[in-house]
This record gives structure tokens, C-alpha cells and sequence, in this order.
């Protein structure tokens, strides 16, 4: 594995970090055995970095449980995060520190984060609360011992935050794909002279791992064939001396161990033009496809009408990069479109709440409306009710 330095802190940090969002799920929530084997093998194999959120539904309690089982908390560091969205007010801030500390069963957190800031608005509302002083008091009782934010706006409000605070951390999204979206890279590198800087969705929510045109992973594989399309993607950040962390949301054995192979491979400065040549001609044929920079990360959800906003938009994205049948039938399955709950864009009522909490600044009512168009034409609306009212039936005459 390889290391590099939180200049703030003097941490020692891996390359590779586990981004326990997307542990994986069981009949009744994380599958505790899987995700108990990668956390395992995934410090075997040198990562001790490990990030989760409150927000990640029954995701600290299972790390914070995985942990303590095996005795080596003090072998890694936690970063976890204040869900600003919840917050209503100043006694906010402990309420949800402590349920913090109490999940991951702990009692400081190596980087707590300022989750979802947006722009200095934000910031102004917290300082006037007093959450400067209270970060000051967690930190002199050594229960925080670096304070962050991970960020989800625009370049020109992340410039105006990083002058504003003695920060000692961000969290970033950050890929070849979004290479001047949000901070983009010149947030990265004026953010890096002074903290070290975790990038999130490396893989764009997978999609540039499994999701990509067979045109764009064919053109990775002629250049390297023994390097996947996750690897080049990996590799592109792991080339910028200025990424301390990249996470990765490792769900799978196969998916942990090719991370690891590569981490231990990676160092700043490893590519050149010939590398820099296929990422462009990738992106030329990428970019003709996608039409919703959607990643995946719920954050908009839950919708008020049930509307499935993350999987109508891969679907859509799916219909574009690889086709038709595909996109139809991961339509049709993950909004529940002939089930008795349908989660399909037609349920959209326009009242705009997801849009305040998406990350990616995505105009998603009148997405919908375009994935609506496309996707759920006249005559497959008519096999949705007629499917939801048979099912309603069916339901009533069970439980009389």
C-alpha cells in the first residue's frame, strides 16, 4: 500500500480509502459478515483510512461494531460527517455528535465533517450558531481531532471557503469525468497547498467502472488490456500528487483486492501524454452519451411521492450508453413500475424538493420530465395501473 501525508496533521494515510456508504446490503440491512471480511482485508492489506456519515443509514453502527469486534480502531482513521440538512439549531450539533460516537463506538473521530456544504451562506448560518466555538471545545477534549467539510457547490464558493476557516480537511468530488465540475481541479490544487483533500465518487457511482460505451472501454483496453476501466480511472487520480485519499465503495472481494493491487502500484507523476490521449478519447465518446450527470448518492431521497429519483436517471443513462432492452428493463424494475408503489417519474408532483439537496446541482423536475417522455410512453402507463390496481385488489382481498 501506498501513503501520503496529511500535511496539517502529519497523518500517515493510504491511498485507498474505504468509503463504507455502499457496504454491502443483507435481508435486513448491511450484511455484516461481507462487509466485516472486506473491512478486515482491506487493513490486511494496508488501507486505514475508513469513511462513513450519519447520514448513511445503519452504516456507523456497522462499522463501529466491526471494529470494536476486532480490536483495531486505533489502527485506523474514521471520517464521519454532521448532516447540516437536519440541522435546526445550535443543540443540533451535540445531538448528532454523540449518536455519532456512540454507533462507531467510539470516543473521538480522527475527521469530522461538515456534511453537504454548499456555499458560504451556509457557513455564515453554522458561525452564527457558534459552531466555531463548539468545534474549538470537541477539539480541546480531543473528541475531534481534525474538522473538515465535504463540499457540493460551486468553484467560486469552495475558493471563498477555504479562506474563511483554519480548515484541516475537505472532501471533494473529483474524477476524469468531472474534472472542472464543482471544486474541480483548481479547488484541488489550492486546497491541497494546505489540507489534504479526500476524494469522493471516483468512479462517477460506478459508472466508470461498469456503466461505461463499449466504445470507451474499448478504447482502455487497447491501450492497456490488463487494466480495467476502474483501474484507469483509479490511476488518473492517483497520478495528481495532490489527492491524499481517494474512497472507494468496495462492495465486493474482487473489487477490494484489484484496489489494492493497484494502490500499491500508484504514485504521483506515473502517466504521461500516451495515458492522458485515451482518457480524452474515452470522455469524446462518454460525454456523447450520458445525459444526466446523476451519481447514485440518494441524497435527494426520500421523494414525498415515491418517485425512484437515482434509479430513473440510470436507467435513462443506461438506455443511451448501452441500449434500449437494457435500459427499459432496469426501468421498469428498479421504479416498480408494475408494482402496487410505482416509483416512476410520472408520480413527480414538481415540488422541487429533492433539487434543494442534490449535490450535483441537477435540474432533476425537468429531468424527470425528459426521462418521462422517453421512458414511460402512453401504453406502458395503462400496464402500471392496470398492474397496481390488480395488485391493490389482490392485497384488500388478502387482509379481509
Amino acid at each position: 500500500m501506498q501513503y501520503r501525508t496529511d500535511i496539517k496533521s502529519g497523518n500517515r494515510l493510504s491511498i485507498l480509502g474505504f468509503g463504507c456508504m455502499r457496504f454491502p446490503k443483507g435481508i435486513a440491512g448491511t450484511d455484516m459478515r461481507k462487509a466485516d471480511e472486506l473491512v478486515m482485508r482491506s487493513i490486511e492489506g494496508g488501507v486505514n483510512f475508513f469513511d462513513t456519515a450519519w447520514m448513511y443509514s445503519g452504516n456507523e453502527e456497522a462499522l463501529g461494531t466491526i471494529l470494536e469486534k476486532n480490536r483495531v480502531r486505533e489502527k485506523v482513521k474514521i471520517t464521519t460527517k454532521l448532516p447540516l440538512v437536519l440541522v435546526k439549531d445550535p443543540d443540533d450539533f451535540d445531538r448528532y455528535f454523540e449518536q455519532s460516537l456512540q454507533r462507531l463506538k467510539t470516543d473521538y473521530i480522527d475527521y469530522y465533517l461538515l456534511h453537504m456544504i454548499t456555499d458560504m451562506d451556509l457557513w455564515a448560518k453554522l458561525k452564527g450558531w457558534g459552531i466555531e466555538g463548539w468545534i474549538a471545545q470537541k477539539k480541546k477534549a480531543g473528541q475531534i481531532r481534525q474538522l473538515g467539510f465535504s463540499y457540493h457547490g460551486n468553484h467560486d464558493e469552495f475558493m471563498k471557503l477555504l479562506d474563511d476557516y483554519d480548515w484541516e480537511a475537505c472532501m471533494i468530488q473529483y474524477n476524469y469525468f468531472d474534472e472542472n465540475f464543482q471544486a474541480g481541479v483548481k479547488g484541488l490544487r489550492r486546497a491541497a497547498k494546505t489540507m489534504p483533500v479526500f476524494i469522493m465518487e471516483p468512479l462517477l457511482g460506478g459508472k466508470l467502472a461498469t456503466d461505461l460505451p463499449k466504445n470507451a472501454i474499448n478504447i482502455f483496453k487497447k491501450a492497456n488490456w490488463n487494466l480495467s476501466p476502474a483501474g484507469w480511472a483509479l490511476n488518473w487520480l492517483w497520478n495528481q500528487q495532490e489527492v491524499t485519499v481517494l474512497l472507494s465503495g468496495m462492495n465486493n472481494m474482487a473489487q477490494l483486492e484489484e484496489n489494492i493491487g493497484l494502490a500499491k502500484l500508484a504514485e504521483a507523476g506515473m502517466q504521461g501524454e500516451r495515458e492522458q490521449k485515451v482518457y480524452r478519447q474515452a470522455l469524446d465518446v462518454i460525454k456523447q452519451k450520458y445525459k444526466v450527470r446523476c451519481t447514485g448518492c440518494n441524497y435527494c431521497m426520500p421523494c414525498p411521492k415515491g418517485v425512484n429519483i437515482p434509479g430513473c436517471f440510470s436507467a435513462y443513462n443506461t438506455l443511451h450508453a448501452i441500449g434500449l432492452k437494457t435500459g427499459m428493463q432496469q426501468f421498469i424494475t428498479s421504479t416498480g413500475l408494475i408494482s402496487e408503489r410505482s416509483g416512476s417519474p410520472s408520480q413527480c408532483t414538481k415540488c422541487g424538493k429533492c433539487e434543494a439537496l442534490c449535490p450535483q446541482q441537477i435540474p432533476i423536475v425537468e429531468c424527470l420530465g425528459r426521462v418521462e417522455r422517453r421512458m414511460e410512453p402512453l401504453w406502458l402507463k395503462l400496464i402500471g395501473v392496470c398492474a397496481r390496481a390488480f395488485l391493490g385488489r389482490k392485497r384488500k382481498k388478502a387482509n379481509a
